[in-house]
Formats: structure tokens, sequence, C-alpha cells
């Protein structure tokens, strides 16, 4: 265990059903007077907002909604939103919805100030300027984007871009859990299984791991592992909406501080080839990667099994503990209605090296597998998920 390590967080943490309605409280006590909203169309048609909204008006705080992010946000988005910030003349930005409104919110707080372009920010640590009070309020249990210091913007017609900087963490988070009752079971599951996944690839990270984000990634898998399915079947159940909740920020938590690997690198060139939501791609090769790495993070995936699998007699091996593993989250995405192949995506099994070749590109994430992913390694995992 390496105890020489940096852990960054967000400072404040509001957690429980309604406190979404205590935001303005929250922002006046920040200093906000002009607040930015960030969001999407389907929060406000489904009145979401509407108790936030109240809040930030008996705070006597000004504020402009902006909700027209879209599922993995253009830099066309990005650069209208700061436009629309700036003639506003706002002193704070609130992300509320799903992961892509948190992750538009995040560079919003950094360009509003006119210091530096998209451009110059994409990549690691290069961000150089500070930015706007920033304040997270999740509607999904998934990306943990609240909690994160990335945000990924769609590029191109298939490629993406990450902004990684500690600038990008939030000053304070609000988990309301009621905001996450309406969510179809669909939606549910695929983003229960992404938060997973970002829990199991931070515990089994080849850079960074380090004791704090290892207790977080088992509690998140504790918590996710024993409520998803309610959730998905249950879903006015706020008990296990706050689980899940309050899982998938401990899980953002973990990996922002022990970056995801090789499921996330192959899952990426899903949604940019064929727009399949990022919980759902990751759960589509999630079962393939967990093989694929047996051999090299076996005791690993040992350590999380019993936390998975609680009350199920495991085996000694640490290679069949993880076949195990990898059939339990076929069965889970199967029982919880997701798709569990690529056929089943309508993706031709000739498309498969290309997929291969652009998973080959996200060397930011490969490089933290446990074990090295080739072209031909990566091509196999996609034959195996087909």
């Amino acid at each position: 265990m390496n105890n020489d390590f940096l852990f960054s967080a967000v400072a404040d943490v509001l957690s429980g059903a309604g406190t979404s309605g205590q935001l303005g409280d929250m922002a006046a006590g920040m200093g906000i007077t002009r607040a930015l909203v960030v969001t999407d169309p389907g929060i406000i048609k489904f009145g979401l907002l509407d108790s936030a909204v109240a809040n930030l008006e008996a705070n006597n705080i000004a504020l402009h909604i902006y909700s027209d992010v879209v599922a993995d946000p253009p830099e066309a988005v990005v650069m209208d939103a700061v436009r629309v910030a700036q003639e506003f003349g706002c002193d704070g930005v609130i992300g509320f919805g799903g992961g892509s409104s948190m992750d538009v919110a995040k560079l919003l707080a950094v360009l509003i100030k006119g210091e530096q372009a998209l451009a110059d920010i994409y990549g690691v640590d290069q961000i150089s300027g500070g930015r706007l009070p920033l304040i997270q309020v999740p509607t999904t249990a998934g990306t943990g984007s609240e909690a994160t210091m990335v945000s990924i913007i769609t590029t191109g017609e298939t490629t993406k871009a990450g902004v990684v900087s500690r600038t990008l963490l939030a000053d304070k988070i609000i988990l309301d859990a009621g905001l996450t009752t309406g969510l179809p079971p669909a939606v549910t599951a695929a983003t229960g299984i992404d938060a997973m996944v970002h829990a199991i690839e931070a515990f089994t990270t080849k850079r960074l791991k380090n004791p704090l984000s290892d207790m977080l990634a088992c509690e998140a898998l504790r918590l996710m592992a024993g409520n998803i399915e309610t959730a998905v079947k249950q879903g006015d159940n706020l008990e296990a909406r706050s689980a899940m909740l309050l899982g998938a920020m401990l899980a953002g938590q973990a990996f922002a501080n022990a970056p995801v690997a090789a499921v996330h690198a192959l899952a990426y060139p899903l949604g940019g080839n064929y727009h399949i939501p990022h919980g759902l791609s990751n759960s589509l090769v999630l079962p393939h990667v967990l093989r694929f790495n047996a051999a090299h993070a076996g005791d690993l995936y040992a350590q999380l099994a019993p936390i998975i699998l609680p009350g199920i007699e495991l085996p000694q091996d640490p290679i069949a503990i993880t076949e195990l593993l990898a059939d339990y989250f076929l069965t889970l995405a199967h029982d919880l209605g997701l798709p569990t192949t690529l056929q089943q995506m309508n993706i031709a099994k000739s498309d498969l090296n290309l997929l291969a070749e652009e998973a080959m590109l996200q060397q930011r994430l490969l490089i933290n597998n446990p074990r090295e992913v080739s072209l031909e390694d990566a091509l196999a995992i996609y034959e195996q998920a087909f």
C-alpha cells in the first residue's frame, strides 16, 4: 500500500431528500448574487428545478437558466453557455443535472473569466487561472462528475477530449435523492453500473491508487451492489435512491484521485461512434475487461468480491473469483433490462477493428490498467463483447 499520495475532494457535501430546496441558502452563503444554472431541457420539463429556483429567488439571487446542454456536449454548447453567462454577468455557476450539465458547468466557471481559451485547457493541469464559485447538484446516480476534477467534451464527429485540473473541483455538492426518483429504470441501471465501474477501476488502477480512494471505492460498491436492483425496480424507494446517489459520489471521489482504465477506454469509442449512453457502454465491456485483467488484478478483484457478492461462498482462486464477478455483471445487466452484447446495439462485426484502433488512442486511460492492452487485446475484448 502506497502512503505517499495527494488526495483532493470537494469541501462540503449536503446530503438528504429535499436538500436542493436549500440551494439558494448555500449560494447566498458563498456570496453569489447572480447565478447561472446549467441544465438540460428534461430537468425543466419534469420540474426538478422548481424548489431550488424558489429558494434562490427567496435569497434575492438573480438567476439565468441555461438549459441547452445535450448528452456528450460539443464545444459549441460550452462556448454558447460562456457567451450567455458573460452577457448575464454571473458571479457563480450551478451545475444541475447529469454528468453533461455538470461537466459544462465546470468549464463555464473557468472560461467565464476570459483568461484562457477552451482549446488551451485540454489535457492535464493546463488551467492557470481561477474560476467562479461552483455548486454541483447531480440528478442521476452515475457519473460522479459532481465530485471529480474532469470534464469531457465532444470535439469532433466521434472524438472527445478531457480537461483535468483540481481547479474544476466544485466548492459544494448537494445530494438530493428526491431528484432521482423519476429516472427511468434503464437509465437508473446503466448509470448505476457506470458508478460501480468507477469504483472497481479506482480500486484496481495501476497509478495513484491510495488508501483513501480504496476506502471510498469499497463503500461505494457496498452501497450500490446492495441497492441497484431495488432502485431500478422500485424507482420511488428513497432509501435505495439515496444509497445509489451517495455511492456514485463516493466512486467519483475515488476515481478522481485513482483514475479509471481499460473499461472506460473501450467504452468511449462505443459512445463516440454509436451514441450509446456512457453507462451502457461501460456495462457492455466490463465483464470482458474483468476477465482480461484477471491474471494481473485477480487478487484485487478477490478483495472486492465479498462486497459485491455478500453471503456467497467464493472459491480460493482469484481468477475463478474474477470469473464469478464477470458473470455477475452480465447477469445483473440482463436482469435490469440492459443489452449485454454489441450485436444487440446493431454494431457490425466489421466495425470492431475501427473500435479497437480508437480505443488505443485513449492512452490517458490505458496507462492505468493493471494489464497492458495491445491493439490485438482490444479487438479480442470487443469480439468477446460482440
